[in-house]
């Protein structure tokens, strides 16, 4: 699913976020990968979901090598992947519904099959607010849940989350990742990125950490 190969980033002359970093993601997987701010989590996935590109190793998706690829080839990749932003990055001229069926829109499903998936997706995650309210007008968690909505209504073979639970208090961030598990259990891989160490021990998923750069595997044990 993902296979990153000695890979290093640096913006500009800076110094290097990311250094001789490998890592697999088979399919199904779960993974969590911590780190404190500025550890370069962020970076890792943008690399991961194609934003980035490497200073140098190797960034293979789906069994392609990304350096290879044309941009028509890369965009087909992007669409087998959805993306949670920690910033949430909700359209607020949109409502709740628009907000979630955006990404089928623009792979031009029907309309009738977009309000069917849009509606039972919404359901399954439990927004009781008017699906047709503007996303200003709902708490961090039901954005949050919004947010995964739109991520994963295209049924995605890689789910990435930034800090998805940033935004929101301890019960909403477990529920949140109960829903990840949930979308894992359908057969999407599953990468999630939070500083919160403490909070990851609380699952049986596997872990990797960043620290300076270096992407280090810790066991993972319920608590």
């Amino acid at each position: 699913m993902v296979r990153l190969e000695n890979v290093a980033k640096r913006y500009g002359t800076g110094g290097e976020i990311l250094h001789d970093v490998s890592l697999v993601l088979e399919p199904g997987a779960f993974c969590f990968v911590t780190g404190a701010s500025g550890a370069g989590k962020t970076t890792l996935l943008k690399l991961i979901y194609l934003a980035e590109t490497p200073s140098q190793g190797v960034v293979k998706l789906f069994g392609s090598d990304t350096a290879d690829l044309d941009r028509a080839a890369r965009a087909e990749l992007r669409r087998r992947i959805g993306i949670v932003f920690q910033d949430f990055r909700l359209i607020d001229e949109l409502s709740v519904s628009e907000n979630v069926a955006l990404p089928l829109r623009i792979a031009g499903t029907p309309e009738g099959k977009i309000r069917e998936r849009v509606m039972a997706l919404l359901d399954w995650l439990g927004l009781e607010h008017p699906i047709d309210a503007s996303p200003t007008l709902l708490s961090s968690g039901e954005r949050q849940r919004v947010a995964i909505a739109r991520a994963i209504v295209t049924r995605p073979d890689l789910l990435i989350a930034d800090e998805p639970t940033g935004h929101v208090d301890d019960e909403t961030a477990s529920l949140l990742v109960r829903v990840f598990e949930r979308v894992n259990q359908l057969g999407t891989t599953v990468l999630v990125a939070t500083r919160d160490i403490g909070f990851t021990r609380r699952f049986e998923h596997p872990r990797l950490h960043l620290d300076r750069g270096a992407l280090h595997s810790i066991e993972a044990v319920a608590q």
